[in-house]
């Protein structure tokens, strides 16, 4: 009896146990990170495709990206078909989502231990394959030192909110609020009670990698103002003025400026003709000066509970 029972399992059970659980906030499946409109839906022929659909995925820039990434997908393919995961309890990370994960450091870090899961299934990945992938999605900003501490810079990331509906011509549409941004700032070899790195004024939540004299912190701020937005009375944050603090002399030690666009307001009326154009006009908004001056004095930043590794200067 049993056996008869899985052999009369309709194939379309699976679109009917899954499609109202695949879904994005708003109940749109096309938003969903595995999208199985294609899989085998009951409503027609063009819904049974057999296709599942992995959203959380980009193109990469290179074919070479794209061969790893699909090794990578086979590789959990089978690792899952020979043994499933089935842990005793999932990790309800919640908020977690949105603040320690939104950073490089700790994305690459839980990367790292997918990789050496798989190898130890029987699929020898290297992390060091995957390093193009890294420096594409979190590139460099830049990097500064002062009085024998590095700090460097990454574009980290950060989702856009979906809006409500507007007019729009020919009917309604939903745009996205993606004029907020996140960077993750990476410092080595501070003194924890002496320094503080602060970002136009304000503390930044340094907290600690587990590697001595390490910490990272994530900066969200708006950088540019959309007529159509989540928050509109809120201006632009940029440019972002990093300073080293010493508590103990009250001043700034060395720090860094970043602009979201041209430092002189210059408009590019073209685009970059090749990769090494676009990287100049990154580095450009970058400066190793324009630290504040003077004495200083860094005010005690209380941390947000939900969001402990991130200074957002929207609050």
């Amino acid at each position: 009896m049993r056996k008869q029972q899985k052999k009369s399992v309709p194939p379309w059970l699976v679109d009917r146990l899954f499609r109202n659980l695949l879904i994005d906030a708003t109940g749109n499946t096309h938003r969903a990170e595995f999208s199985i409109d294609k899989m085998y839906s009951p409503d027609g022929p063009t819904g049974r495709l057999g296709l599942l659909e992995l959203r959380g995925f980009e193109m990469p820039p290179h074919a070479r990206m794209s061969l790893t990434q699909q090794l990578l997908l086979r590789s959990l393919v089978a690792r899952f078909w020979r043994r499933p995961y089935r842990p005793r309890r999932l990790v309800r990370w919640g908020t977690e989502l949105h603040d320690r994960f939104m950073l490089p450091h700790f994305v690459w870090q839980d990367f790292e231990d997918v990789i050496h899961d798989t190898a130890e299934a029987g699929y020898p990945l290297r992390a060091d394959w995957f390093a193009p992938h890294f420096e594409f999605r979190f590139p460099r900003i830049g990097e500064f030192a002062a009085r024998g501490a590095r700090f460097e810079l990454r574009t980290a990331l950060e989702p856009w909110n979906v809006l409500g509906e507007e007019s729009a011509a020919g009917g309604t549409a939903r745009y996205v609020d993606s004029s907020v941004e996140r960077l993750q700032v990476r410092a080595t070899g501070i003194t924890g009670e002496r320094h503080v790195l602060t970002c136009n004024g304000r503390a930044l939540p340094l907290a600690p990698t587990g590697n001595v004299g390490e910490f990272v912190a994530g900066v969200r701020y708006r950088a540019w103002q959309p007529w159509s937005a989540l928050h509109p009375t809120i201006g632009v944050h940029a440019p972002l003025t990093f300073d080293l603090v010493d508590t103990w002399m009250n001043r700034s030690m060395g720090g860094c400026q970043y602009h979201v666009v041209h430092p002189g307001g210059r408009a590019h009326e073209d685009f970059p003709v090749n990769a090494y154009a676009a990287e100049g006009r990154r580095l450009a908004r970058f400066h190793r000066m324009g630290h504040t001056p003077g004495r200083i004095e860094a005010r005690p930043e209380e941390r947000n509970p939900n969001f402990s590794f991130t200074l957002d200067l929207r609050r």
